[in-house]
């Protein structure tokens, strides 16, 4: 299967922290599935870090290195996204959030979030 990681997943994953579930860590760890993580939540970790609402014990070249050590693949912005996104009801107001939605529904992908709100938009797949 295919996944999109959210943002705090990935961040769980990698941190080992125990908020992360069980299922989306054995989807994660699970080899034969391909894992995806939207440039939104390089985006969004970086604002974070610079705003001071984010610590990380590694570096963003470091954070870098592990997307590729754990097989994890960069999924870009493309237009398509957007006009996706502009499609989307209001159901979740946080733009970071929003576009990897539209990319879930564009990419037909299956997004591993603890995040509730996901589940409001018909279309995405959600595992936790």
């Amino acid at each position: 299967m295919e996944f999109l990681l959210d943002t705090h997943s990935f961040l769980w994953f990698l941190q080992g922290n125990e908020n992360l579930s069980v299922i989306a860590r054995e989807k994660i760890e699970n080899e034969a599935n391909k894992l995806y993580l939207s440039i939104a939540s390089i985006w969004e970790i970086t604002i974070k870090l610079n705003l001071g609402k984010l610590k990380l014990d590694v570096s963003l070249e470091d954070l870098k290195h592990e997307i590729y050590k754990n097989n994890i693949e960069l999924l870009a912005i493309d237009f398509e996204h957007i006009i996706r996104l502009n499609q989307l009801e209001i159901h979740h107001r946080d733009p970071f959030d929003r576009i990897i939605i539209s990319q879930c529904i564009f990419e037909n992908l299956t997004i591993l979030s603890k995040d509730r709100n996901f589940l409001l938009y018909k279309e995405v797949k959600v595992i936790w």
